[in-house]
């Protein structure tokens, strides 16, 4: 069998790379990984090539891109495993490297002998992440008359809003004023949220994951629940054309500011079938009262015919690593806590039912509830970090300068022809 790479199988086909993938995860195609090559069947490419492009369904949309790409169980950003930035990278530096392409064919190293790349992140991450102090407080204000309890993402809709509306710069569309106004909008984001950490003053400096930490916690931060927490926020970042990308890319394609874009990816996001997934995992979880209940759980959850929330994945049918990662790390930051043993006797009941395997939204669940996060954190975690992808997905719009049309299939009555005559 001979394998060809994803240059000649588009060449070969006459197509897109990215029409190209989109034949893969429309099940038209088969690939392999070697490294981080695709590689394609060369006979099967033939047979397609002489067939012609598949029909029978509407084309899927196709947007190019280069900020990430998914893999067999986890996302690429700009090349760089997700994975691996979890591991070493704060969340500041893997949203500049989402923001600023990186041109470089491989690893450079600067005159000291560092990694060029990650002297260039440093850089920019050395700016202060920091909003306007009037801005925020104008979104503490306007949280006064909302309904308590409220959850965190209700919270986030309200304070994106007011921000923009504060900010002047908004409409400064280029590449620099997108990624300041990033700057300013993510840690506005957190800083409006009110502090449940018990401190004199809100911390409104530092790391992005420890301001937020003192927002969904009411604990002391622990170091390694900490790192976990950052971990996430680096892991959720981007998944290429998400349903909420993709509400915030049309958007941006017609020139809505930064603040507006974030908001349409808000309200994407919201929905059970997306970020809210991780607020479903988290009831999951908090009907696990002991380890032992997990079983009559998930036999409630089916018998009413609801979907085990937090397990399965539209791309990563065989498993989820982002989900594998987050739970590690929180096992080692909590190996003995009572809410991780519900977490696994969870896993172990779906496993033998043969349900598919955890993905991202019940790893944060699990991260939510043994660091003792307010319900409704993991939403928050996801909208706080996700909010970097849809700002680079917007950049690529912005540099586009083209409105983003979908065309419906009708089905409906048929249409009236001209008159006759």
């Amino acid at each position: 069998m001979e394998w060809i790479d994803a240059a000649a199988a588009a060449d070969r086909l006459g197509v897109k790379p990215a029409t190209l993938y989109a034949y893969v995860s429309r099940g038209v195609l088969k690939r392999r990984h070697e490294g981080r090559r695709s590689l394609f069947d060369a006979a099967e490419i033939e047979t397609l090539a002489r067939r012609g492009r598949p029909r029978g369904r509407p084309p899927e949309l196709v947007i190019e891109s280069a900020i990430t790409a998914l893999g067999l169980d986890r996302p690429y950003y700009r090349g760089h495993d997700a994975l691996a930035l979890a591991r070493a990278a704060t969340f500041e530096t893997t949203a500049e490297r989402l923001w600023t392409p990186d041109h470089a064919t491989g690893r450079l190293t600067d005159s000291s002998g560092r990694d060029a790349d990650a002297s260039r992140q440093e850089a920019r991450a050395a700016v202060p992440w920091e909003a306007d102090a009037e801005a925020v407080h104008a979104a503490v204000v306007a949280q006064r008359g909302l309904p308590e309890p409220i959850l965190p993402l209700d919270r986030l809709q309200v304070i994106v809003t007011v921000l923009g509306a504060a900010d002047l710069l908004r409409v400064q569309l280029d590449p620099v004023s997108v990624a300041a106004t990033g700057r300013r909008l993510i840690a506005g984001l957190v800083d409006a949220l009110p502090a449940l950490a018990s401190s004199p003053e809100p911390e409104r400096a530092g790391p992005i994951a420890g301001r937020l930490w003192t927002r969904l916690s009411p604990h002391p931060q622990s170091p390694a629940l900490l790192h976990a927490l950052e971990a996430a926020l680096v892991l959720l970042a981007d998944h290429e054309l998400a349903a909420s990308t993709l509400a915030a890319r049309v958007a941006a394609s017609a020139r809505a500011d930064p603040y507006a874009v974030v908001l349409t990816g808000l309200g994407v996001l919201s929905g059970p079938l997306h970020g809210g997934a991780s607020y479903a995992a988290e009831h999951l979880l908090a009907e696990v009262a002991r380890p032992s209940d997990a079983p009559r759980v998930i036999a409630d959850w089916i018998r009413r015919g609801r979907r085990i929330p937090g397990f399965g994945h539209s791309v990563y049918k065989n498993g989820d690593a982002r989900a594998t990662m987050l739970l590690d790390l929180v096992a080692q930051a909590a190996p003995d806590h009572d809410r991780l043993a519900a977490a696994r006797a969870v896993l172990a009941e779906v496993r033998r039912r043969r349900l598919p395997e955890p993905n991202i939204d019940f790893a944060l669940a699990t991260l939510a509830a043994v660091a003792g996060l307010t319900p409704g954190a993991g939403e928050a975690v996801f909208a706080v970090a996700r909010t970097a992808g849809w700002l680079a997905h917007a950049m690529e719009e912005y540099a586009r300068d083209s409105l983003l049309r979908l065309r419906a299939s009708y089905t409906g009555p048929p249409i009236p022809g001209p008159p006759a005559g």
